[in-house]
């Protein structure tokens, strides 16, 4: 196949076709603005930063420092892009948007190997050599005809998700592992509570702040099985006790005695590094779930790699749909890249059209894809994507909890992570991908 089509011009889209292209082949980028925008998006460019201007920590010791360094290395157009356009922020990259996204947008329009056209796209081509970047906000009829390739119950769209933390971070002289009834093999982690941390808890959780929706997601009816816990919460003072707190089934093992109320934690994978607060869906802002949901005992000094979110957000169910290459199993010329695979979050969303261009090109050539380790954190993203073994797969973004753990126990969290982050970048020295 001498070309490639692009579905999308977000961060993956624009990744994934000036790598190709920058390899020689020809490329179709097709993007709907400027004739055509999502609710979320104002300018005609490409590769729009639409919630924020700013890419997170830049420092090594850092989940999403370690995949941007990793991005550099693979040669990444919007850690180019972002070196030209940053603004102050700290220890934060961050950048002008206007900037960056005029600098992607010239790459492309000046790369003779890309052809763009402006128009909406709502057929999958399935004999052609095809990338789906589309995002979050994909066309109702694209995504309805990703939907039908797919299969029926594979297009995912949450309403609100729970916040994940990391196990470490579990205090587990408070918490212990149990199942209702002592049913299966002890597969959650439990958070007791007596009544006067339960009425502590509830009443900080009924007058916590919440996140301001889009104008998009406000039309969004919440589910009863994934209301969020402070609309549930705001039923009565018992509703939530109830409900994903009830206790039932459970001896608190210092007390020998049923708690008050229970907050269970589930493994959100095969390692178990990481679990979720079973029930949290919610809106509440960042800072509020910390200052909230740390009143968990167990959880004072939790450690969370992904906040609850509650907004429209179209992915497919891609452990059950993608190759490690990110190709359609079912269709192995079609790749997925981006936030629709399930990755979270911009330089995310950014890497993972480096993997699927960089695929893309090798499946031309006949050449093995490139499959990254999980010790480093890309290869755990694009893990994560493709083998969770979770039940109920979610969106997640660059964490230290998907990666593979080190040897040796180091207690101090900064100097773990820079062991992390140096073992990663050992490894592409070593290996040059």
């Amino acid at each position: 196949m001498n070309e490639v089509i692009v579905v999308g011009a977000g961060l993956a889209g624009c990744e994934a076709a000036l790598r190709i292209a920058n390899s020689g082949i020809k490329v179709k980028l097709y993007e709907m603005k400027p004739d055509k925008k999502s609710p979320a998006h104002r300018l005609d460019s490409y590769a729009e930063l639409v919630c924020s201007n700013s890419l997170k920590a830049d420092r090594l010791s850092s989940a999403s420092g370690l995949l941007k360094a990793e991005m550099r290395i693979l040669g990444s157009i919007c850690l180019e892009a972002a070196a030209q356009s940053s603004v102050a922020a700290g220890g934060a990259l961050a950048v002008d948007r206007n900037t960056f996204s005029q600098y992607i947008t010239k790459k492309l329009v000046d790369n003779k190997n890309i052809q763009i056209i402006n128009e909406t796209i709502t057929d999958i081509p399935l004999d052609k050599l095809c990338i789906i970047a589309t995002g979050p906000l994909t066309d109702d009829t694209l995504a309805l005809n990703i939907q039908k390739l797919c299969g029926t119950n594979n297009l995912s769209f949450y309403d609100a998700a729970a916040p994940i933390i990391t196990a470490e971070s579990i205090d587990m002289s408070v918490a212990f592992k149990a199942s209702r009834y002592d049913k299966g093999d002890a597969d959650y982690i439990n958070c007791p509570m007596n009544k006067e941390e339960y009425e502590t808890f509830y009443n900080e959780l009924v007058s916590a702040q919440t996140a301001e929706l889009h104008a998009f997601d406000k039309s969004i009816n919440v589910y009863e099985g994934c209301m969020p816990i402070e609309i549930m919460a705001k039923r009565g003072e018992d509703s939530i006790r109830f409900g994903p707190l009830k206790p039932v089934g459970l001896k608190d093992p210092r007390t020998n005695n049923r708690p008050y109320a229970v907050v269970q934690l589930r493994s959100e994978n095969r390692e178990c590094s990481l679990y979720n607060l079973v029930g949290f869906q919610t809106n509440l802002k960042f800072p509020e779930q910390k200052r909230v949901f740390s009143l968990i005992p167990g959880l004072s000094n939790a450690e969370f790699v992904r906040y609850g979110v509650m907004h429209r957000n179209s992915f497919i169910d891609s452990p059950k749909l993608l190759n490690r290459n990110l190709s359609l199993k079912s269709h192995p010329n079609i790749f997925f890249a981006g936030q629709i695979t399930g990755v979270e979050g911009y330089m995310e969303s950014a890497a993972c059209g480096i993997i699927a261009g960089e695929n893309v090109l090798r499946f031309i050539n006949g050449q093995d894809p490139l499959n990254l380790p999980t010790i480093t954190m890309l290869g755990a993203l694009i893990n994560h994507v493709t083998n969770s073994t979770s039940s109920d797969f979610q969106p997640m973004g660059a964490n230290f909890g998907i990666v593979d753990p080190l040897n040796e126990r180091i207690k101090v969290k900064a100097e773990r992570y820079t062991a992390l982050s140096n073992r990663s970048l050992d490894w592409y020295n070593q290996n040059q991908p």
